[in-house]
């Protein structure tokens, strides 16, 4: 390990020396513009693919540094695709194999300067990651107010890069960056263009893995109305795929609670002498004129099938929502009109989020990664759902949907 004045890396792992170019690597400005932007193919997903293939068993936990790199580059206005294969160049791919541990979010070795000096730790992934863009930044000669890092502020504020950086005539590259950052090494520069050419060749022209990851860095998440039809065609193929038989339209997904509200409506039908409507999991259709349209009602999943008694009862009533009872209530007003809405980040889970918007009560389904759950929920709500709350939580979006259209019939 040797001491730089940026941080510590490693070049252990590097086995492609002997193919980089001999000369110094011509590496971009630090600072993007208008002449000097990431190229569009570069995605978390597809660098995260790249990262990947470098190491097969990154911690899970750094699953959406890409995310990260893009989300905290973009607004700092830095290279973030050239600081994401810096990362990769300082850490080892994520393997840590020098003074920094993993558990410190340390993305640049901060701080480390050898002799076993870990340098900083920060508390998140996401702050580690904008700590290094910090770092860059000041590197190109911009003031950063409250940096995250206290290397990076010392640096700045006893001006020790100032005489350096006023030599520089034209933009600050990272290829002079790498000059100043790692000044022991003749080749950090040429690294980091091997990792940056690697990338480009292998997976810029690629499909995007994850093309989730995109909208989720820029906290753009789709969102449109869903028809009933639409999910009760989703569910009847999902359940086509685990090859179980349904019965009727989506009537396999109602599970011990549909069963009973479908024996209830049957016979409440049959009593009345009216036309039965239709029940599935996505809505439920208008009966025949004349005739009373049915009362939904919440139920408790733990009912007999074979019970219709269990159709009836509070308006309320307690759903089993991934092992743990979640109260679950229809809309407050009995005026008030309702509909159900998709949003996603892309991940596998899904939530029902409940907001008022006038008279009108909406539900959405968001899908949401897992661990990420709390984050994706609270940012969609302060962007798209203001004053909504989180009700329910479920293991995927069919399930969600179920209960959704459960608790706003009329979707």
């Amino acid at each position: 390990m040797k001491k730089f004045l940026g941080a510590s890396f490693t070049i252990a792992f590097v086995a492609t020396a002997a193919a980089l170019p001999a000369s110094a690597a011509n590496l971009p400005a630090v600072k993007a513009s208008p002449s000097n932007q990431v190229p569009v193919c570069t995605t978390p997903g597809r660098l995260m693919a790249h990262l990947q293939s470098r190491n097969g068993s990154i911690d899970s936990r750094f699953d959406g540094i890409a995310t990260e790199y893009m989300r905290h580059g973009e607004k700092l206005g830095v290279r973030w695709d050239m600081a994401f294969f810096q990362m990769i160049l300082e850490t080892g791919n994520l393997s840590y194999s020098g003074d920094v541990s993993s558990h410190q979010n340390n993305f640049a070795g901060l701080g480390a300067t050898g002799n076993g000096n870990p340098g900083e730790s920060f508390a998140s992934v996401s702050t580690g990651v904008k700590a290094h863009l910090q770092h860059l930044l000041m590197y190109a000669g911009e003031r950063v107010e409250n940096p995250v890092a206290e290397r990076t502020r010392k640096i700045q504020d006893w001006g020790v890069l100032t005489k350096w950086q006023n030599s520089i005539k034209g933009p600050m590259t990272f290829t002079l960056v790498a000059n100043k950052w790692a000044p022991g090494s003749h080749r950090y520069a040429r690294y980091m263009q091997k990792i940056s050419a690697d990338f480009y060749d292998r997976y810029c022209n690629a499909p995007d893995p994850r093309p989730e990851l995109l909208q989720e860095a820029r906290n753009e998440p789709s969102q449109r109305k869903i028809s009933g039809a639409e999910i009760a065609k989703r569910n009847i193929d999902e359940q086509r795929k685990q090859g179980v038989r349904r019965s009727g339209l989506g009537g396999g997904s109602l599970s011990r609670a549909g069963v009973a509200m479908r024996s209830a409506l049957d016979a409440k039908a049959k009593e009345a002498k009216t036309s039965q409507p239709t029940v599935n999991s996505a809505n439920y259709t208008q009966p025949a004129a004349g005739s009373k349209k049915p009362e939904v009602t919440i139920l408790n999943s733990s009912k007999s099938e074979a019970d219709p008694a269990s159709a009836r009862g509070a308006e309320i009533q307690t759903a089993s929502v991934a092992g743990a009872a979640t109260k679950m209530k229809l809309p407050d007003k009995a005026g008030a009109t309702c509909k159900v809405w998709t949003a996603s980040y892309g991940g596998q889970r899904a939530i029902i989020i409940k907001a008022k918007a006038d008279n009108t009560v909406n539900y959405t389904v968001l899908d949401v990664h897992k661990g990420s759950e709390k984050r994706e929920a609270d940012a969609y709500i302060a962007a798209y759902a203001k004053g909504g709350k989180k009700i329910a939580e479920f293991p995927s979006q069919t399930k969600a949907l179920n209960k959704a259209f459960k608790l706003c019939p009329e979707g």
